[in-house]
């Protein structure tokens, strides 16, 4: 989401950095580069404008805060708007009221709206661990009822059975009778969806929210639509009580402009977003972590807190231990490193989830680990000897032709581990030299 947006973004903000003082010739043409993103990103005009007025105002003549240098007062200014356009705070969902509280899921036909819901039911099962029911409305869709059906037995979460024959009202007063009889927290409810927009349709869940009384109406949207997503919201908003967005889609191949207009236009906060198909796949949206993402400044402490919970720490512990008393690194110690870069997901993670559009991970392929690459490299550690891992050194020609049958590899990719783990020895003799700041300033100019 927001690749080609967070790229552009990335480009332009980068020439400003470093710019001694910020006024209005310096920052003219990153302002029309930044106009530039937003447009591609398919953002409705009248954000643009708004947004662009913002950013100028707050940064020719603006106060440089000291801990900064001008153009990284900049960035945090775009960083700023960018939060503004999206809602300038977290907004969660509203379940503080006597049990059950009602969350009605409305949207077209086609938006991924019963998909949705399961997932969300899925979520606040996780985060809340609420006891929850699920219905449907929607007598209309062949096998609509069927579908949340099989949902809910996936996601474990109790389904109140409908049928065809029965209103959409009727269903709806049933599953509140028995979600209070047998003292559910939350009842959500799938409506029908459309193909568009209609009277008939925008009535009955008109009705269905009266007699429901929700606490949560979330509007489903399917980012793809683009500005066609925020025609139909408006008229969605108008016409009932909508309380926040779902977003869906947010992984394909659409521009994802629409969650900078959508709260923008509508007044109305997005909530989740869908980022694939898999039903663990909806995240709470959270403004200032997505203005982060789109610049680039992505959430490292997420990153932090993973890693902690799969990494062995006695594992770490005890290699730092013996860097310290001045043992060398060996291949024994690789093989350790890989297992636990196997945990994570191997350097693929960092690239993916920091969104890395880098010319030097671009470049060296070796960098890129996925599972299948790290289990070649276990094979290949396992066939050498005790003798052979501990000196690295003394595998030649023969021994390398043997590690490689036994390891079903090719000769070539036993001189790339060699190479690697040679690399990888290196940087920790200059950690335990210069320091892990010196080191990282190095990376860095590189």
């Amino acid at each position: 989401m927001f690749n080609n947006l967070t790229q552009r973004l990335s480009q332009t903000l980068r020439k400003i950095v470093n710019k001694g003082r910020l006024t209005e010739d310096n920052i003219k043409n990153t302002i029309r580069e930044v106009r530039k993103a937003l447009l591609e990103a398919d953002v409705t005009l009248s954000v643009i404008k708004q947004f662009i007025e913002n950013v100028k105002k707050k940064s020719i003549g603006h106060k440089i805060n000291n801990s900064l240098t001008p153009g990284q007062e900049f960035i945090k200014i775009v960083k700023n708007e960018l939060i503004f356009s999206m809602g300038d705070k977290d907004n969660t969902l509203n379940l503080s009221v006597k049990p059950p509280a009602v969350l009605l899921v409305v949207g077209l036909q086609g938006a991924g709206k019963t998909t949705s819901l399961a997932k969300l039911a899925k979520w606040i099962k996780d985060k809340h661990k609420k006891k929850i029911l699920i219905v449907s409305t929607d007598i209309y869709r062949a096998a609509a009822i069927k579908q949340l059906q099989v949902l809910s037995q996936q996601i474990e979460v109790d389904f109140f059975p409908s049928s065809k024959n029965q209103t959409p009202i009727e269903i709806t007063t049933e599953a509140i009778k028995y979600s209070t009889l047998k003292l559910y927290d939350i009842l959500l409810i799938d409506t029908a969806g459309r193909l568009h927009i209609d009277e008939k349709m925008m009535d009955e869940i008109y009705q269905i929210q009266i007699a429901s009384k929700p606490i949560e109406t979330l509007l489903v949207v399917d980012s793809m639509m683009g500005q066609d997503a925020i025609n139909m919201a408006k008229i969605f908003n108008n016409k009932l009580l909508i309380s926040g967005i779902i977003l869906t889609k947010t992984d394909g191949d659409s521009r994802n402009g629409i969650a900078l207009s959508m709260r923008y236009i509508t007044e109305k906060p997005i909530k989740f977003i869908g980022t694939g198909e898999k039903i663990n796949e909806l995240n709470a949206f959270y403004p200032e972590k997505m203005a982060e993402r789109i610049l680039g400044m992505n959430d490292v402490v997420s990153i932090i807190k993973d890693i902690e919970k799969k990494v062995d720490q006695l594992q770490v512990t005890k290699l730092t231990k013996k860097l310290k008393k001045g043992h060398d690194f060996n291949l024994n110690d690789f093989l350790i490193q890989i297992k636990q870069m196997k945990k994570i997901g191997g350097i693929n993670y960092f690239i993916d989830k920091l969104s890395i559009n880098n010319q030097l991970f671009n470049k060296i392929s070796s960098f890129k680990t996925d599972k299948n690459t790290l289990n070649k490299i276990e094979a290949i550690i396992y066939s050498m000897t005790p003798k052979e891992r501990i000196k690295p050194i003394i595998i030649k020609g023969s021994r390398k032709r043997r590690i490689a049958l036994g390891s079903g590899t090719t000769i070539q990719d036993v001189n790339k581990l060699l190479k690697n783990f040679d690399d990888v020895k290196r940087i920790m003799k200059k950690i335990k030299t210069s320091g892990i700041a010196k080191v990282m300033r190095g990376i860095k100019n590189m």
